[in-house]
């Protein structure tokens, strides 16, 4: 028999369960079909159990500081390696509880097998044919490890099963220095390991303004060694691994492979869709509406390969769900893009980076969060920050920055973009003294010099209506 279903969703990951939570909005003839683990990416080996090691990371990376500046005692502390990565188990086993019991709660709505598509609206799994009237496809990644490094065994992890290992060597290799390498490769650093990390390009963390991508290797070289435009090789040794790159060894223990992720498309029978795939073998698709060609289907998450945050599958998961029941409705606006790479310092781009500029018609403003103030006093006084205005109008367009709290300061500027405010307006917006936004400030003036704007009036709003506040907080009638 074939079971008939108004949606079918393929994948259990953050973009198939938000998609499954926005249709369910509409119609509760949906199916959930996943290969896979359960328990998201993110909550099982990504950004969840990894800034569980962080946290801990960064805090006893602190300990030299505290030491210098009068803490007593600094030098009795001990790591209990083996007792972090427990401690990282548990939190994720946290995490992973709420996506899998969302999953455990569908019943027979949920299937797990291999789907494999025989045409755009039929699919079969586990022998069982199921008729679609629309399918989004939300299988997600998994990462990259070359099959020659696969015969040195588990002396080579990635992603997916750093967290898994019980004692980790003191000795690292990290190859590979995005977003991921970096995280892991400076927290195992502050963890107290002795850690080499190399990259194939020059830049580090997806930055690409070289002023910005400087500082934070920089900031990296104080805690390990780094090799940009490395050519990598891998040897198995008596008492772990060799790593080689441009005529010099290091030996290591073990090897964290971060070179990036590939779709999980195997088996899906895509062929069958009838539609041009890319060269990763993805079909080609609107990256608006997520609409595979004129079919009934949808991509959505990691495997569409736009931008594979977690933040953003949710998002695509959404308008992949929305759009399949809504045929006819309008395309719905992406967010402003924003990525953060969880250093110490941390860093990032919010809205265009440094790459993504045209080359005419933007000017740039920076501040150097060395000698800003608040990130002095407290130790974490490194970095710079990069902002990016359109020359006409003064609109802030993007940003790039190593910083304390890069987190929080990228949210503001993405926020400024996507309300497609201009630096004298942003100016206007209330800065508190003293704080880390200050060099925000700083940077925003500096563009508005480049701008070759004089000031009319001071950095304050004009006054219309006066707001409560400006009342005491008493209420007008």
């Amino acid at each position: 028999m074939t079971r008939h279903v108004k949606l079918v969703i393929l994948g259990a990951g953050t973009a198939g369960l938000t998609a499954l939570s926005e249709a369910r909005r509409y119609t509760d003839d949906v199916l959930l079909i996943n290969a896979g683990p359960y328990g998201t990416t993110c909550a099982r080996v990504g950004c969840m159990p990894s800034k569980a090691l962080l946290e801990v990371a960064h805090a006893y990376g602190r300990r030299d500081w505290l030491a210098a500046n009068g803490m007593q005692g600094s030098e009795l502390l001990r790591m209990d390696l083996p007792a972090v990565m427990t401690h990282v188990r548990t939190l994720r086993d946290r995490f992973v509880a709420g996506p899998v019991g969302t999953v455990e709660s569908l019943g027979e709505r949920s299937v797990h097998g291999q789907p494999r598509f025989l045409d755009p609206t039929t699919l079969e799994v586990n022998g069982e044919r199921i008729q679609a009237e629309n399918v989004i496809i939300a299988t997600g990644t998994r990462p990259n490890l070359p099959e020659a490094w696969r015969s040195l065994g588990d002396r080579v992890v990635t992603s997916d099963e750093v967290f898994e290992l019980e004692a980790p060597g003191k000795r690292l290799g990290v190859v590979g220095l995005g977003p991921i390498g970096v995280e892991l490769g400076q927290a195992f650093a502050q963890l107290g390991c002795e850690v080499h990390a190399f990259t194939r390009g020059p830049s580090v963390a997806g930055l690409s303004d070289p002023q910005v991508n400087a500082s934070l290797i920089e900031v990296l070289e104080r805690q390990m060694t780094v090799a940009t435009e490395a050519d990598v090789s891998l040897h198995q040794s008596d008492t772990g691994v060799m790593v080689q790159n441009s005529g010099k060894e290091v030996e290591v223990d073990w090897v964290l492979a971060s070179l990036g992720r590939r779709p999980n498309i195997e088996g899906l029978g895509l062929e069958n869709l009838g539609v041009e795939l890319d060269e990763r073998g993805v079909p080609l698709f609107d990256e608006s509406t997520l609409r595979i060609g004129e079919l009934p289907v949808f991509i959505a998450g990691d495997v569409d390969g736009l931008r594979p945050l977690m933040h953003e599958a949710a998002d695509a998961g959404r308008i992949a769900a929305y759009h399949a029941l809504h045929p006819d409705a309008e395309c719905l606006a992406r967010r402003t893009p924003q990525g953060i790479v969880f250093t110490e310092p941390g860093a990032g781009h919010a809205g265009l980076t440094s790459r993504q500029l045209p080359d005419t018609g933007i000017v740039t403003g920076s501040a150097d969060f060395s000698k800003q103030a608040r990130a002095l006093m407290a130790g974490r006084n490194a970095g710079c920050l990069k902002l990016y205005a359109d020359e006409s109008d003064g609109r802030l367009l993007g940003a790039e920055l190593v910083a304390p709290d890069a987190e929080h300061l990228l949210h503001l500027l993405a926020w400024s973009i996507q309300q497609q405010m201009t630096v004298d307006q942003i100016l206007e917006m209330p800065f508190y003294h003293p704080v880390v936004e200050e060099g925000m400030r700083t940077a925003l003036q500096a563009a508005r010099r480049e701008l070759g704007k004089r000031r009319t009036q001071p950095d304050l709003p004009l006054c219309h209506e006066p707001a409560d506040w400006a009342l005491g907080g008493s209420a007008r009638v």
